[in-house]
């Protein structure tokens, strides 16, 4: 059975824990605790946890370099660990859904994400699967860099847990079934946010 390489990306440091660019970070930790086991220092510039998900051959992965400089971390453990790009899971922040929305795909653009655009360039291909954790858009004219650098909103952080395990349950559905039933399952199951609009 091929081994997965699956990512999360956020920034390091306590300071940015628990902002909305670290979503990818925050599903990593929940998939950690279902492999059961916990990341230790590598080499490529990332915390690694090599396991299983969903009885799935799998190393988890946090990159430590800042957000901007994800793909150097990414590119190491993808050569170390020969894994071809078809089975790395990138799981991430995304401006373009919205919050309680979770989409699955495989390829496309970065959308101004840096994260994925160095992703992009040090893996030379598009065609790696994302798992994209809906932020919604910045409320008003608030600057899109203030805005993903800010704590996910008090209303939130009320579902924020469950749409974290959500998450989780997606990245293993991709491991186990694969993209198209993914989608399937999980795009037709948006939360409705239980806060007041923003």
């Amino acid at each position: 059975m091929d081994r997965w390489l699956v990512v999360g990306l956020g920034n390091p440091g306590p300071e940015y824990a628990g902002n909305r660019h670290n979503a990818g970070f925050m599903v990593l930790d929940e998939l950690a605790a279902r492999a059961g086991g916990r990341f230790k220092a590598h080499r490529s510039r990332a915390e690694v946890l090599e396991g299983r998900l969903a009885g799935v051959p799998a190393v988890l992965a946090k990159p430590l370099s800042f957000m901007n400089l994800s793909g150097g971390p990414v590119r190491a453990l993808a050569d170390f660990y020969k894994v071809a790009p078809a089975q790395v899971v990138v799981v991430h922040d995304e401006l373009d859904v919205p919050y309680g929305a979770l989409r699955a795909k495989l390829g496309g653009g970065d959308n101004g994400h840096n994260g994925l655009k160095s992703i992009t360039k040090s893996l030379a291909t598009r065609d790696y699967l994302r798992v994209r954790f809906g932020i919604g858009r910045p409320p008003g004219r608030m600057d899109t860099a203030a805005y993903v650098l800010r704590d996910f909103a008090t209303a939130e952080r009320k579902d924020l847990a469950f749409l974290v395990d959500r998450a989780a349950d997606v990245v293993e559905s991709l491991l186990t079934v694969g993209l198209e039933p993914t989608q399937n399952t999980f795009h037709a199951g948006d939360l409705k946010p239980s806060g007041p609009p923003r």
